[in-house]
């Protein structure tokens, strides 16, 4: 597979905003996303979706479909080892970054250029209990490649 997104391939790219404006920590918890409808590097639309509690990450059924599920990519400002899986499962690429601003998280992605933290390692705690330690302590350490049933490959970005 060569370097980069596939210029001919539509995806979806969905961003946690539990604010509507900035890109949101605890992706497991988020319940409003921006989606972004990509064709090629062109973002052709952008809407919030917004998810009851029920639907959150971490209240949903990990077997059952979720509104997410056609998305591609989950960009966000924090997320566990565990969601990660998760979301790999689903065949989503999740990307954990200190980028702030959606669009310029997007447009970044989609250059290649999104500096990308490790994701929080807490996965193991029961809902309600392990929250408040690890979040947004992701260290800024290079990920250099991304594994074979990776949905896209591109170069990675680290924290200078």
């Amino acid at each position: 597979m060569s370097k980069g997104i596939p210029s001919v391939q539509d995806i979806k790219i969905a961003v946690t905003s539990q604010n509507r404006k900035t890109i949101t920590g605890h992706a497991g918890k988020c319940r409003k996303f921006w989606v972004y409808e990509v064709a090629g590097r062109e973002v052709r639309t952008k809407y919030l979706l917004e998810l009851t509690i029920e639907q959150s990450f971490h209240e949903s059924d990990h077997a059952t479909p979720h509104p997410l599920d056609g998305v591609n990519v989950l960009i966000c400002g924090s997320l566990g080892s565990g969601l990660q899986n998760r979301l790999k499962l689903k065949g989503i690429f999740a990307v954990h970054t200190e980028e702030t601003d959606p669009d310029r998280a997007v447009a970044a992605w989609l250059a290649g250029s999104l500096v990308e933290l490790v994701p929080d390692a807490h996965d193991g705690h029961e809902h309600g209990q392990g929250h408040g330690q690890g979040h947004g302590n992701g260290q800024a350490v290079p990920i250099t490649a991304l594994s074979n049933d990776a949905i896209f490959s591109q170069p990675l970005q680290s924290k200078p």
